[in-house]
């Protein structure tokens, strides 16, 4: 078994590089896209936050959240409209973007424009999607689905990999517990790494309770820097936070997503875990 320090194969996203032993890279922004004016100044504020903290920095934003529970859940603009804002930020601020793909046809268009492909951890499994985002050539980070154990993910990886793409992420969600409940086993970020690929933590899905309000998930915010601290004790690559400025009036995901506001202080004490890792 490999020790969380063991380095993972390293990932060029953009300017930064993940993985190898380089510092923890983190994935940040708004669930889903609002408008093109919400996207660039939470772009704007997330990009000077990191830079402060001296943490590299990836803007995820969804043009679609295809998996919502209810039929009238805001899904976001779409993806034509989505991709021209991402694309904008990218351009405007010189930030590394990542979004979910859904459907095949999608990944053409997205690999246009993202740095990073994502597969939602529901269609981790769908063999035509996961290799067709392989074939793009953009890095890919799968996220494992709620119901398959750590070393599942050795089939997943091994799709990609038959298509000549080893820019291969890792995602840890939690896995259900019960009805509308996630948790976290932390022992699969090592058993991940074993592969040799980046492993990412997903901070606040991971503290979802899916459905929790019958229309809409739930969510427990208090309790995401507990465990982001844990992960980064344990040993990741990289951390997924999603992350909103009023997250109690965001269209989408509002009960686990962080403010703001609470980041500085969040990133400070990951800096200094992850360092920890470095020496």
């Amino acid at each position: 078994m490999t020790s969380p320090t063991t380095q993972t194969r390293a990932i060029k996203i953009g300017p930064l590089t993940v993985g190898g032993g380089n510092p923890i890279v983190v994935i940040a922004g708004p669930c889903v896209i609002e408008s093109e004016k919400h996207a660039l100044e939470t772009a704007e504020q997330l990009k000077r936050i990191f830079a402060d903290a001296g943490v590299p920095f990836i803007y995820k934003s969804s043009y679609d959240k295809a998996n919502r529970s209810s039929i009238k859940s805001y899904r976001g603009p779409g993806i034509t409209e989505g991709l021209r804002i991402l694309r904008k930020v990218k351009e405007e601020l010189d930030v590394p973007i990542l979004s979910d793909i859904h459907k095949e046809e999608e990944v053409d268009p997205a690999a246009q424009v993202l740095d990073v492909l994502q597969i939602p951890a529901f269609l981790c499994r769908q063999t035509d999607l996961v290799v067709k985002a392989a074939n793009s050539g953009i890095p890919v980070n799968v996220k494992k689905g709620q119901f398959l154990a750590p070393w599942d993910m050795k089939n997943v990886i091994d799709k990609i990999k038959e298509c000549g793409n080893e820019d291969i992420m890792l995602t840890e969600r939690g896995f259900m517990f019960g009805y509308n409940n996630m948790v976290v086993d932390m022992r699969s970020l090592v058993l991940m790494r074993e592969f040799g690929y980046p492993v990412v933590f997903d901070c606040t899905h991971s503290l979802q309770l899916p459905g929790g309000q019958g229309t809409t998930s739930g969510g427990q915010r208090d309790l995401v820097p507990h465990l982001t601290r844990g992960a980064v004790a344990v040993g990741c690559d990289m951390l997924f936070m999603e992350a909103h400025p009023d997250p109690d009036s965001a269209p989408s995901d509002g009960p686990n997503m962080l403010k703001f506001e609470t980041l500085p202080a969040l990133l400070k004490q990951i800096k200094a875990i992850d360092e920890l890792h470095l020496k």
